[in-house]
């Protein structure tokens, strides 16, 4: 008898527009207090500086009220899962929308403030059913908000590296959605039973194929934390480092993700 197919994850869209308004309020305010010292400090995102990083911020979420004054496309291209491997042809389209942004808003509290108020009143009255024509394919508002808490979450952490003592903390609906949106592209990228990752508290998946776990421990385990997870999907970390610092343990013959990681890159 076959696997049962496994049920996509739904997100509770009132939830996922709080936390994306929650998460974007947190780096608002961290940024306000930055120096022009820390602002000109480097990140581990290639020539980007701390500046700039801050600025691509805001247009990962302005992209939000943008597309729903767009017209609504006819209908849908992309589903959630599909999001994280449709994000890699853009990368130098958005180092250079970034770049531009920067230079052109050097007062980023009025930049901050201006996109905080725009998202605000953008989801006041959006349904979540609402295609958004967005460059990786039209999607649902609500599939796309998700998507959007990846993009705070990860860069906070970028943020956080880049300046010490900084410390933005990450809303924990933002830091659940992405953990677990990460979690399941893996288990679409790897579709198998053989080996079960754990992201506590947040995500347990089954991926990897080979002989199917039914009952008791399984023979190929992987656990790590939230922001262990989202560095190594996001190719902040390797799997080799990960391992060797202990941040994630590997049990079994098919326990090892090297391989498959990063998801987004």
């Amino acid at each position: 008898m076959p696997p049962a197919k496994k049920r996509t994850r739904s997100y509770d869209p009132a939830k996922i527009r709080a936390a994306v308004l929650a998460q974007f309020g947190n780096v608002r305010s961290a940024v306000s207090t930055l120096t022009e010292e820390q602002l000109a400090l480097p990140t581990r995102l290639g020539d980007w500086t701390v500046r700039e990083l801050a600025a691509h911020v805001t247009m990962a979420v302005e992209t939000v009220s943008r597309n729903l004054e767009r017209e609504e496309p006819a209908e849908a291209e992309l589903a959630l899962l599909d999001w994280p491997f449709a994000t890699a042809g853009r990368a130098g389209d958005i180092a250079d929308g970034t770049r531009g942004l920067a230079a052109a808003n050097p007062d980023l509290d009025a930049l901050y403030a201006r996109t905080e108020e725009r998202l605000a009143q953008s989801l006041a009255h959006a349904p979540g059913d609402r295609l958004l024509a967005a460059r990786t394919g039209a999607m649902t508002l609500a599939d796309y908000l998700v998507t959007r808490t990846v993009e705070l979450v990860v860069h906070t952490d970028d943020l956080n590296a880049a300046v010490p003592g900084l410390d933005i903390p990450q809303d924990r609906q933002a830091l659940a959605a992405c953990t677990r949106l990460l979690a399941d592209a893996l288990a679409a990228k790897a579709p198998g039973g053989s080996t079960e990752v754990r992201i506590p508290p947040y995500a347990v998946v089954q991926c990897i194929e080979g002989p199917r776990h039914t009952r008791g421990t399984p023979p190929n385990v992987v656990e790590t934390d939230p922001l262990t997870w989202i560095r190594l999907a996001t190719g902040r970390t390797t799997w080799a480092d990960a391992v060797s610092e202990a941040q994630a343990s590997a049990s079994g013959e098919r326990a090892d993700l090297g391989a498959l990681l990063p998801l987004l890159s």
